[in-house]
């Protein structure tokens, strides 16, 4: 339940926090956020801390001066391709490893064809799109590691998804941070864009849920 308080009360005050890191750690601040999206992006286990809201709210920070946003972006786009590509390197991996179980109900030669099948047909938008999208991001480069996509094709996408990624909150928190009613109520923005990006989500599951009933 500590553990729970303590990660709401940094998604909920993510500008204090990370203003508290500038303070202590100046350009490592850069070092930190790598690390933080690496992590997001590229390991599967790790898929709940924050993405959309921290490269906002670090726009915001770089444009009160407390970091350069052409390094900020820079390094958070570095970041996000090497967390994907490690991702889609373990599903390439382990996916022909695990997935050779004829009986088993997930491990199966039928979901990895079902999976190759897919990103044929969807990978380009479903990597891109995937990007904006909490948890699903995380699971996305896997899951097309797994489906055997072919690298160059999976690369061409991640490079976009990234730099839209990227560019666009970052440049969003830059240019609109400072504004002073976002300003001042930070927090209430912050909750806005969780709840835009966990959106998609949420109407998935609702219209599943619809059809089922």
């Amino acid at each position: 339940m500590d553990l729970l308080a303590s990660l709401l009360d940094i998604a909920m005050h993510l500008d204090v926090h990370l203003q508290a890191l500038v303070a202590e750690y100046h350009t490592g601040i850069y070092a930190i956020l790598f690390l933080i999206v690496f992590i997001e992006t590229g390991l599967v286990v790790w898929p709940f801390l924050p993405g959309d809201s921290l490269l906002f709210v670090s726009g915001t920070l770089a444009a009160a001066g407390e970091m350069d946003i052409a390094t900020l972006m820079i390094v958070l786009i570095a970041a996000a391709l090497t967390g994907d590509n490690v991702n889609y390197g373990v599903g390439r991996l382990v996916g022909p490893k695990v997935f050779h179980y004829e009986r088993s109900r997930w491990f199966n030669p039928a979901h990895l064809a079902r999976a190759h099948d897919f990103y044929e047909r969807h990978g380009g938008k479903t990597i891109i799109l995937a990007r904006f999208i909490p948890i699903i991001r995380t699971y996305a480069p896997f899951v097309a590691g797994i489906g055997a996509m072919p690298y160059l094709r999976y690369l061409g996408y991640c490079v976009v998804a990234a730099v839209l990624w990227v560019v666009s909150l970052s440049l969003a928190g830059f240019f609109f941070g400072n504004i002073p009613w976002v300003r001042q109520n930070l927090s209430i923005v912050i909750v806005l864009i969780v709840l835009l990006s966990i959106s998609p989500g949420i109407f998935a599951w609702a219209g599943s849920r619809w059809h089922r009933g």
